[in-house]
């Protein structure tokens, strides 16, 4: 598997895009705007799209993308999300008001896209390469998920405040390689994290104490002009291996 980051900001504004990942060149994790810098043909060969959750800076792109190369489809790309997920989408993005159906386009038999819900713990086998979806604690019904070559593995948060939940799921994690997590705001800000449901530095180290695996820990979906202070301030943090923070463009081959 090769993951390659688009986009992984908390915001927009020069270089930086909002979260979404090229797995392989087929497979989108979330269609943030940094779909955006895919080239016509890179957008034509992408086949599945799993969101992590409903909200704008993870779902910008896939009305785009279908209308840019949807008709130079031959079957349907896949949509995966969890039911509530794509009911949010179905309901406030493709009703024929903010953006046409293209779950009906051109025909229902025959649509440019698929909706596949899928539940937190299922797991989708694509050739080899494993996506399971795991626990996530938004602000509405929300995922992560856990990549699977069989070499290694990969486990991207999502958006996320603290969530027991997700620790015994990556605890389990025999070949697990490499943890992306969300930290969205610097400590300054810990009761707006709280209240969005996100994490700040300290948020973060609390999750980290219940993670009992050897991983490369990267931090994505820092707020724009807060990203220095907030690597401060998770680098500060006692008991943990120092962070990354996740730059687009970066590969992950595991």
């Amino acid at each position: 598997m090769k993951l390659r980051v688009l986009g992984c900001s908390g915001g927009i504004g020069g270089a930086m895009r909002t979260t979404s990942f090229l797995l392989d060149s087929d497979v989108l994790i979330d269609a943030g705007t940094g779909v955006g810098d895919l080239s016509l043909a890179e957008l034509a060969a992408i086949e599945h799209i799993f969101v992590t959750h409903s909200h704008l800076d993870h779902i910008a792109c896939i009305p785009l993308l279908l209308d840019s190369v949807g008709v130079t489809r031959s079957h349907p790309l896949n949509l995966y999300a969890t039911g509530e997920t794509l009911e949010i989408l179905r309901q406030h993005i493709f009703n024929w008001k903010i953006w046409p159906d293209f779950s009906e386009i051109p025909t229902a038999l025959h649509p440019v896209m698929r909706y596949q819900p899928i539940s937190v713990g299922e797991t989708i086998n694509l050739n080899g390469r494993s996506i399971t979806a795991i626990p996530a604690h938004h602000t509405v019904p929300a995922v992560g998920y856990h990549l699977d070559s069989g070499r290694g593995s990969l486990v991207f948060s999502g958006d996320t405040t603290t969530n027991d939940a997700v620790w015994p799921v990556i605890n389990s994690i025999e070949n697990l390689r490499y943890l992306v997590m969300e930290t969205a705001f610097s400590n300054s800000d810990k009761n707006v994290a709280i209240l969005s449901r996100h994490l700040c530095p300290s948020l973060l180290g609390d999750e980290l104490a219940k993670c009992h695996r050897e991983a490369k820990l990267f931090i994505s979906h820092l707020k724009p002009g807060e990203a220095e202070q907030i690597m401060q301030e998770i680098e500060n943090l006692a008991g943990i291996s120092p962070p990354t923070m996740l730059v687009n463009n970066q590969i992950f081959d595991f």
